[in-house]
């Protein structure tokens, strides 16, 4: 349990540094496209101000998902942290329509003309690295902390990484004279968010879906290669990628004790531990074989 604390604070300091410069990122680009009527300069600050907002959503997601089991959650809160990713899958949705709805509009010539000036693109390749930097690092540390939020939320601002080039180029071919390149790119910013958003919406749906974790045989082979198991059969896995729950049935011979029975269950508990560390609890369900094959010195078990 120490371990596990520890993790989400470390989830939730990565949080917190990223909220405030999405924050900051985020009313650069807002404030810079309102006065300069860019609609994809202003669409990108929204998505920047979505960043932001799942920020939030995922700190308070892994405030939950940090508590220990109670009563009411025997298996603990781990899932508040896929819920949490959901709700930022869902912003990511409403981000799309918002941009999408905006960059019509300036391509049917209801905006105002884009204004493009040094100083848009100052801000927005200034605000492009920082976004470089913040999904490296973020990437980096949900793989380091096997972090549902974290991974998704690095993709989101992935996602506005790919925006603010798109933004940048709408500029330059603004300046070039093409007036409806600010539209244009506007709304291919609406469709790479929405195809973010469903990236870590299928994700989720894994999730909360209890789609397979391991693989099965892989599982069936490690719980063979505990002496005294003559078979397995029945895995089934599920739970967030960094907290894995697995079920199996085992198989002894008939004649094993109550006593050496309840060893095996733990002895192939920890060989699943040490080839799966992603395993949170496992369940080992013992029953007797029908015969107990007659294995000659290196035999395989099956």
């Amino acid at each position: 349990m120490p371990a596990r604390r520890d993790r989400y604070k470390r989830i939730r300091n990565v949080l917190l540094v990223v909220l405030v410069l999405n924050v900051a990122v985020a009313l650069a680009k807002l404030v810079y496209g309102v006065l300069s009527n860019s609609a994809a300069m202003e669409a990108d600050g929204f998505h920047s101000l979505f960043d932001g907002a799942s920020n939030v959503i995922g700190l308070v997601g892994m405030w939950y998902a940090g508590r220990p089991a109670d009563e009411e959650h025997p298996y603990g809160h781990d899932k508040f942290e896929t819920f949490a990713a959901a709700v930022i899958g869902g912003l990511l949705v409403f981000a799309g329509y918002t941009v999408g709805r905006s960059a019509v509009d300036s391509l049917a010539g209801s905006g105002l003309p884009t204004e493009v000036t040094t100083v848009s693109f100052v801000v927005m390749l200034g605000t492009l690295a920082v976004n470089i930097i913040v999904t490296t690092w973020e990437r980096r540390a949900g793989r380091r902390l096997d972090s549902e939020v974290l991974l998704a939320d690095a993709r989101h601002t992935l996602s506005d990484v790919m925006v603010s080039v798109g933004v940048i180029v709408s500029l330059v071919l603004v300046r070039l004279g093409w007036a409806q390149a600010d539209g244009v790119v506007a709304l291919l910013v609406a469709a790479a968010i929405l195809r973010t958003a469903w990236s870590i919406l299928r994700g989720v749906l894994h999730t909360l879906g209890d789609a397979a974790r391991l693989p099965t045989d892989a599982v069936a082979t490690v719980a063979c290669n505990v002496p005294g198991v003559v078979g397995c059969h029945a895995v089934r896995t599920r739970g967030p990628e960094s907290h894995v729950y697995v079920d199996l049935h085992i198989q002894v011979d008939p004649e094993t004790t109550v006593a050496r029975g309840h060893a095996l269950t733990h002895e192939v508990e920890r060989a699943l531990r040490r080839v799966f560390g992603q395993i949170t609890d496992v369940v080992v369900h013992l029953e007797p074989t029908e015969r107990a094959p007659e294995r000659e010195p290196g035999e395989s078990k099956g």
